[in-house]
């Protein structure tokens, strides 16, 4: 198969892959991304993955054919060639489906090349219908080298397979017009990953929310927001009459008795620590439906550690629905969390 993953995380990523099939060998075709060998097969670790998702591994696919490349626009036939002798068959007519292509390199051709002329290959021969927003099942192609002359990688598998149903896990969101911060991103994609789905007029807590982009998705999202932050707002949020800006610390804020809330958000630059614990102290101004989504920033030494230790800080009021690396984020992951019933707290 094919594994992919922020490369400042490469050595977790590894150590997830080799946790669940140790007998893996790795190969590097580029940063963050390995050719796996492993006796287990694709499928049955996709399914176990599935099941419990990896935190730094973003996105697998299996490798079903391969072959030696020339370097040459002749390659783009080549692999329509390969696709058409190993994996056609495989295809299901009835589901759509998308290619999704990746090229590391240098090459004549771009991945689009290789995405219309092997999805032309595909509708001619089997008629399945092309969905690349919405595809069930989903044509890899990785071209890439390890030693040597560059090699295509054609796999074929379900999107639920792949751990993200973006190649190589790499989410892109249009850029809005009246985007505050990139960070809008990262909320963007926790709330598509994890499935999120916000209460109607639910009311949410944002955490150090200034300049406040987490805030302004939360109020796309019909919520009312609390915003707290000791600094100002983007002045698009300040005539908002559902934004309530307090100008405190979020521990300021923990001492003034705070609300209940459907939702708590947190994107704090803190140490992950410090955060985990701050948002045990706040677990209690959670509704019993409510959840919470944060970030955990992780230093550049220890990080196994310090990620071991802020879980279990965690562990104490939530539980951990969800924990990935995703492609927006930078030297941190994203925690989806579910608060433990009172009487649990406080037994913790």
């Amino acid at each position: 198969m094919v594994a992919t993953a922020d490369p400042d995380f490469a050595d977790l990523a590894q150590a997830e892959i080799m946790a669940v099939a140790p007998d893996s060998r790795l190969a590097m075709l580029v940063d963050g991304v390995w050719l796996v060998e492993t006796a287990v097969s694709f499928f049955d670790l996709a399914d176990q993955w599935q099941k419990e998702p990896p935190i730094f591994v973003r996105h697998i696919n299996p490798v079903q054919a391969s072959l030696s490349l020339r370097g040459q626009p002749s390659d783009i036939y080549a692999l329509s060639d390969l696709l058409q002798a190993e994996l056609i068959d495989l295809i299901d007519p009835d589901l759509p489906f998308s290619v999704q292509a990746r090229v590391l390199g240098q090459q004549p051709y771009k991945a689009f090349d290789l995405n219309q002329t092997l999805a032309q290959t595909i509708t001619a021969v089997t008629n399945a219908p092309l969905d690349v927003r919405q595809p069930v099942q989903i044509l890899s192609v990785v071209v890439g080298a390890v030693r040597g002359p560059e090699r295509g990688y054609l796999g074929l598998s379900l999107a639920a397979h792949n751990l993200s149903d973006w190649a190589g896990g790499r989410r892109r969101f249009a850029r809005d017009e009246a985007q505050i911060s990139r960070a809008e991103f990262k909320l963007l994609e926790a709330i598509e990953t994890f499935g999120i789905r916000l209460p109607p007029r639910g009311v949410a807590l944002d955490l150090g929310a200034a300049p406040g982009g987490w805030t302004r998705i939360l109020r796309l999202h019909k919520q009312y927001v609390t915003a707290v932050d000791p600094a100002r707002l983007h002045a698009s949020l300040q005539a908002d009459p559902d934004v309530r800006h307090l100008r405190l610390t979020a521990e300021a804020y923990l001492e003034a008795s705070p609300d209940q809330f459907d939702l708590i958000v947190n994107d704090m630059r803190l140490d992950a620590r410090d955060s985990a614990r701050l948002m045990v102290a706040y677990a209690r101004h959670l509704y019993r439906h409510g959840t919470a989504l944060m970030t955990l920033k992780l230093p550049q030494a220890n990080r196994q550690t310090v990620l071991d230790h802020s879980l279990n800080i965690l562990r104490r009021a939530y539980t951990i629905s969800a924990a990935r690396q995703l492609f927006h984020n930078r030297s941190e992951i994203t925690l989806y969390l579910q608060p433990k019933s009172y009487d649990k707290i406080s037994e913790a």
